[in-house]
């Protein structure tokens, strides 16, 4: 495969492992805040794991490689987990979607501005179009809110945006082991919010154990480990691009598991969300595919 083409399968790849994120959060029956403090400590226990099994005795050097630009990355992922937690917390789930799917506009103006990347005409076209559906998506669920929640889903955008350009900035280094010190940063934030409101820190029982278990500590962290080295071959725009496919997936995911059926216009939200993305993809392929050899 080319370059561009590996980085369209491992970013989607990453995309179809966190799809269940959604869902499995559902079975969790624990406060938010307590969620987010075992999700970043299982984070960080999971993404180390990951490092080490990679890298084996070269762990340390895949850490120090990242630099300064890393503990960027890793802030700015922890930027992006909080606004998103706290926009959902202050105002309609589907405010925050809307403003969450700006993020490859987002991400294609920082990689203009900063990195000076041309966004093709096609991707461009991709994220209108994805804009448009995940707007009929949730345009049932939209309303006034608040706007501290709509400052805090485009914080959110933002640092997903910015994590991604930033990681593109240097696409010889593998950024993805300092997700890691995002699971700390995460976590750390979770427990000042935990003694904020006076609360107790508290043991998940078995059940909820497991489901934090499968989420945090396996399918988040190598998700996300694949998503994050998708700057190192594609712009960041079509990385937040095949992101808001997660959208979909956990969706219809839902709907399946939990029998919570969409309205007519979320589907073909989902629909216009997939083809778009599907087409924009399949004409990278072609444009990207090797020449055949020619025999004499």
């Amino acid at each position: 495969m080319t370059p561009h083409q590996k980085g369209l399968m491992i970013t989607a790849l990453g995309v179809l492992v966190i799809a269940p994120d959604a869902l499995l959060l559902r079975f969790i029956t624990l406060p938010a805040e307590q969620v987010v403090l075992w999700r970043g400590l299982l984070n960080m226990l999971g993404f180390f794991a990951i490092v080490v099994f990679r890298y084996r005795r070269h762990w340390v050097q895949a850490y120090l490689a990242c630099t300064r630009v890393g503990i960027g990355c890793a802030l700015l992922f922890t930027v992006s987990t909080f606004g998103f937690v706290l926009g959902n917390h202050f105002t309609k789930a589907g405010n925050v979607l809307v403003i969450l799917a700006s993020a490859p506009f987002i991400a294609a103006l920082l990689s203009r501005f900063f990195l000076h990347e041309r966004l093709a005409l096609r991707t461009g076209l991709a994220i209108a179009g994805s804009m448009v559906g995940i707007s009929l998506i949730v345009i049932d669920d939209l309303g006034s809110g608040s706007w501290l929640g709509s400052a805090f889903a485009l914080l959110a955008a933002l640092g997903l945006a910015g994590n991604l350009t930033l990681a593109r900035s240097r696409p010889h280094i593998d950024m993805s082991p300092m997700l890691t010190l995002s699971g700390l940063f995460t976590a750390t934030f979770a427990f000042i919010w935990i003694k904020f409101t006076g609360s107790a820190i508290a043991l998940p029982d078995a059940v909820n154990a497991g489901w934090l278990l499968l989420l945090c500590a396996l399918l988040l962290p190598i998700g996300f480990t694949l998503i994050q080295q998708g700057p190192q071959y594609i712009p960041s725009a079509e990385v937040s691009l095949l992101l808001l496919l997660e959208t979909i997936l956990g969706t219809l995911l839902v709907w399946w598991i939990l029998s919570e059926r969409p309205s007519p216009l979320a589907l073909l939200g989902g629909a216009i969300v997939v083809s778009v993305i599907f087409i924009k993809n399949g004409i990278e392929f072609l444009k990207t595919a090797p020449a055949p050899l020619c025999k004499k």
